[in-house]
């Protein structure tokens, strides 16, 4: 009798368990920044756009602050990967407005609660002096919170020159801004010489009256867009 009960209670739970759905895998940024391919079927979001035919795209992304970024110029035929997880979480302003459409910025920050090593994670900001061709990078912060510190930068690229600036002083809004010079076949990042009679100007102001063509002065994205599977697996 008392085994007959067990077995009963046993095939009672078995329902149950067979009505459990497994869990899914909890997501983790390192396997999103090496997965082969991102599986999300969200559709791509423009973040930033500078005019009718250059763009920032947000494309197969978990939400606004995973997913991959490029660089379009419909009109030239080009499109740059930016990688993944970076552009799409800077914070600050941003203004492109060299009318000639050869200097781009674009800088880039971490999602937010990303684990820095002891020294803090670096930042970059990639600059190009031919339209998007070709790439380099400047770094302009180092910190140990990135996603919320990127908010106190303003990043204004000129026909001659990049500014970056910084918010020093919640209190009365001063910044701290650097000046690069802007030069074609200047290969940024490597640490070489500028040319003669050219240098990084610092304490200077930012310039005043200058606009991105579209009007948009940060990079934007739309949270309510989701994909339908965003616990796909990363492999």
């Amino acid at each position: 009798m008392k085994k007959t009960a067990i077995y009963g209670a046993l095939l009672l739970a078995l329902p149950g368990c067979a009505g459990q759905q497994a869990q899914p895998a909890p997501f983790v940024y390192a396997d999103f920044v090496s997965a082969k391919e991102l599986p999300y079927d969200s559709p791509p979001q423009v973040i930033y756009r500078i005019d009718d035919h250059r763009f920032i795209s947000l494309e197969r992304y978990r939400d606004c602050q995973h997913g991959e970024t490029f660089y379009n110029d419909t009109l030239q035929g080009i499109r740059k990967s930016f990688g993944r997880g970076f552009r799409e979480n800077y914070q600050g302003r941003l203004i492109i407005a060299d009318s000639t459409g050869k200097n781009l910025a674009f800088p880039a920050s971490l999602p937010p609660h990303t684990a820095c090593n002891d020294r803090g994670c670096t930042m970059y900001i990639a600059v190009s002096t031919d339209g998007g061709r070709t790439v380099q990078s400047i770094r302009y912060m180092r910190s140990f919170d990135p996603f919320s510190d990127s908010k106190d930068f303003t990043i204004i690229v000129s026909e001659d020159a990049l500014y970056v600036g910084e918010k020093i002083s919640d209190t009365t809004g001063k910044m701290s801004v650097d000046k690069h010079p802007l030069i074609p076949g200047y290969r940024y990042g490597e640490g070489g010489p500028l040319p003669e009679g050219r240098k990084i100007e610092r304490g200077v102001a930012l310039p005043v009256g200058l606009r991105t063509p579209s009007g948009q002065d940060r990079y934007s994205c739309d949270a309510s867009i989701r994909p339908t599977n965003p616990d796909a697996p990363l492999k």
